[in-house]
């Protein structure tokens, strides 16, 4: 892995040295061992003498989120410049100051943050990041550039404050929006899946807030079960029996799978039970001894939790 110092010609290891940021260099006589004062100015003062960020400042303001930015953290910031903001569609960032998008503004910066010091040097080792909003933001090295989701560049790294670091970058990078059921429906392999969260009344529990981790069959996954099961289920009168299998597909929180290899047993699931999980030859399977499901697709985001598709629907025992 290459390190920042040469990932990076325009930033010292500790804070860049250019605009605002800029320290006076040490007179020669002063001991080179000499140990370098700590910054005395938060997070949302640094970003504000900086003078790039004006945009940011406002939002924050309109989200109700600068307090928390001047709280004690630590906090790392990927703070994106008005530029950055200038890139978004017309009409974008006045739309989000308006108070009855505060909840999708808050969304949006918390995507933002990643609680704790992750300093440059860190941060090139690591494959992503969980942010304040919940989600990940994926981190890549593309030539000497620390790139976040692919697509906005840090230009400027480990501008030291006094609660916590700021790295800026030149583009607004953005959450997922839609939740579990709509990534679903979009994804157009769950109809069966769709059709049986709804007849079990568990539509507004997993449109929630969340967060949650589905398990989530496809079509050709309740195609396997015996012929008339799938009908059966979704009668009225069996909608209890229908909950539960369901809710036997969902844990509470956002469980990744790198996080869901590193266990042998899941969480308890919304139906009480647990479910053992394997990893063999590099193949994931889920469940007990009622059926087995082989895990096929992997962390598919959603504004409330992610999802891991599967290949055939567990049964509770």
């Amino acid at each position: 892995m290459k390190t920042w110092m040469k990932l990076s010609s325009i930033c010292t290891l500790a804070v860049c040295a250019t605009g605002a940021f800029a320290q006076t260099p040490a007179p020669a006589h002063e001991p080179k061992a000499k140990v370098a004062q700590q910054p005395t100015t938060d997070i949302l003062d640094t970003a504000v003498v900086a003078g790039s960020f004006k945009t940011l400042a406002a939002a924050l303001q309109a989200a109700g989120l600068v307090e928390t930015l001047k709280g004690k953290g630590p906090f790392t910031v990927f703070a994106p410049t008005d530029e950055a903001f200038a890139k978004l569609p017309a009409g974008t960032v006045e739309s989000l100051l308006k108070p009855e998008n505060k909840g999708q503004l808050v969304s949006i910066l918390t995507y933002h943050v990643v609680s704790g010091n992750v300093a440059a040097k860190q941060a090139v080792t690591l494959k992503n990041a969980a942010t304040v909003n919940g989600q990940r933001i994926d981190l890549s090295i593309n030539g000497e550039q620390l790139k976040l989701n692919g697509k906005a560049t840090v230009v400027k790294a480990d501008i030291a404050c006094s609660n916590g670091i700021i790295h800026v970058i030149d583009r607004v990078i953005l959450p997922v929006q839609k939740n579990i059921l709509e990534v679903a429906a979009e994804a157009g392999s769950f109809s069966t899946l769709a059709a049986a969260i709804k007849a079990a009344g568990l539509a507004d529990a997993l449109s929630g807030k969340g967060p949650f981790t589905v398990f989530a069959p496809t079509d050709e996954a309740f195609a396997k079960l015996p012929a008339g099961t799938v009908e059966s289920l979704l009668k009225p009168e069996n909608k209890e029996k229908l909950a539960s299998i369901l809710k036997f597909h969902v844990i509470q929180g956002a469980a990744y799978a790198d996080q869901v290899v590193a266990m042998t047993e899941s969480k308890k699931t919304l139906e009480g039970q647990t479910f053992q999980i394997k990893v063999r030859e590099g193949k994931v399977t889920i469940g007990n001894g009622a059926a087995m499901a082989g895990v096929t697709n992997t962390d598919l985001e959603a504004s409330n939790g992610v999802i891991h598709v599967i290949d055939t629907v567990l049964m509770p025992k």
